[in-house]
């Protein structure tokens, strides 16, 4: 099995226009937002390996924030992690799989997570 490198963003919290209920629309909901990418990786990291042979955790977190369309109401939160995938995957060529999690944090009673995860591998 060929090594791989995940890169992870954990926990970002984020409002995105999501919902289907009439209490849902038109407000952003609060999302906690996980992101993990699957990439193929170089031989070796040597002390002196450039950004230019992994990825800049930062794509990750805008893949989660900026690149969300402003003022697209997402009626699933399964949209969302679609997008943030479909954002992903077409950055960067050397992206294998990425999977997203995301939790909606206001409808939470007593602490629980409740939310999905979607994986998405390049085809």
């Amino acid at each position: 099995m060929a090594d791989s490198l995940i890169l992870e963003v954990a926990n970002l919290e984020h409002d995105v226009l999501t919902g289907i209920y009439s209490e849902e629309t038109g407000r952003p909901q609060p999302l906690r937002i996980t992101i993990q990418v699957r990439m193929k990786v170089p031989a070796r990291f040597e002390p002196d390996t450039p950004l230019s042979a992994s990825k800049n955790y930062m794509d990750l977190k805008a893949a989660a924030t900026e690149a969300l369309p402003q003022g697209v109401h997402f009626k699933l939160i399964e949209a969302v992690a679609d997008h943030i995938c479909e954002t992903l995957l077409l950055q960067d060529d050397r992206v294998e799989a990425v999977t997203v999690k995301i939790v909606k944090l206001a409808i939470s009673e007593n602490g629980e997570d409740i939310g999905m995860t979607l994986t998405r591998e390049r085809r």
